[in-house]
């Protein structure tokens, strides 16, 4: 990710924090932990010119009023002080997506955002000669036939490293890079699927999501428009409040129990589809994330297909 598109996502997560602030303010206290997360967003906030600002406002501002209407308890009876945080990147690594905690310890209660700003990715998981990604993700090791298929790719890369190749030099980095890495990749799934069966299918949605229930807040500058996506596979989201009622009742989303495909998306060298039971479909693209040569390379993960029961609301403003 670029530096401005990391200010960019920084200062988006900056400007929901304070617009929930403003507005739990009118009817509740509140107040916002300043952490080191909280002083990073706000030094990317102030990067941004006013009329970028006003627009971010106006897209938090869409968000949160939709997030007002599916979560009561945020503004419900009671005096209890409510909590605002920007979470650690550090809690990502560890199985939690929200960006942005609404807390209020009172009733033991609590909901994030995942707050994305003009994207859509879901991961951005590596693969290197190293990395044993079978255990990272879901806590089962990868298996010698996978080390095995990776090693030349590898070696491949740690030789032209050393030269100071940059990727745009490689005669082709497709067919000897891309397309095997993928293959080991893809294989080395099907046979983990094989041995645990219908387990692969939800520790994969599990580490793709996120241990936690949550919103998905993903402004759309060019279509102005704030997209709310609600997860809620756990039923910790939209609990009625004791005064104040959900305008929308979300239903709970159940995990796949079966892939039903992996497969290269049609034409495409660098793109594997996953397909499992239940709607849930995963697009997996490798890519080169630097301009020289590393002994590395990174997924862009996104969701290509949802379950109907995740339910998605477009917020337009002007």
């Amino acid at each position: 990710m670029s530096e401005k598109s990391n200010n960019q996502g920084r200062a988006y997560e900056f400007s929901y924090l304070t617009t929930l602030f403003e507005e739990i303010s009118k009817v509740r206290p509140a107040k916002i932990e300043k952490n080191s997360s909280f002083y990073a967003a706000e030094r990317a906030w102030n990067t941004l010119t006013d009329s970028e600002k006003a627009i971010y406002k106006i897209s938090a501002l869409a968000g949160v009023n939709t997030i007002f209407e599916l979560e009561p308890l945020i503004l419900d009876d009671g005096l209890d002080e409510l909590e605002l945080k920007i979470q650690s990147d550090d809690k990502g690594k560890e199985g939690d997506v929200r960006d942005v905690l609404i807390i209020r310890r009172g009733i033991e209660w609590e909901i994030g955002l995942s707050v994305k700003h003009n994207h859509f990715a879901v991961k951005h998981s590596r693969l290197s000669k190293n990395l044993d990604f079978g255990k990272k993700w879901y806590g089962i090791d990868c298996s010698e036939q996978y080390w095995k298929d990776i090693k030349p790719i590898f070696e491949y890369l740690d030789s032209e490293k050393q030269k100071g190749s940059k990727w745009s030099e490689l005669p082709n980095k497709e067919d000897d890079v891309y397309v095997p890495l993928l293959n080991a990749f893809k294989g080395e799934l099907e046979r983990q699927n094989c041995l645990f069966s219908k387990d692969i299918p939800r520790l994969m949605v599990e580490y793709l999501l996120g241990e936690f229930d949550f919103y998905k807040v993903i402004g759309i500058d060019n279509k102005k428009i704030t997209q709310i996506q609600s997860y809620n596979l756990r039923g910790t989201l939209n609990r009625q409040g004791k005064k104040r009622k959900r305008s929308v009742e979300l239903p709970i989303s159940t995990l796949p129990t079966r892939i039903v495909s992996l497969e290269y998306k049609p034409d495409s060298k660098n793109t594997l589809e996953l397909y499992l039971d239940g709607g849930w479909q995963f697009s997996f693209r490798i890519h080169n994330a630097s301009t020289k040569v590393e002994s590395s390379l990174k997924f862009d993960i996104q969701i290509i297909g949802m379950p109907t029961t995740i339910i998605s609301i477009d917020c337009r403003w002007k």
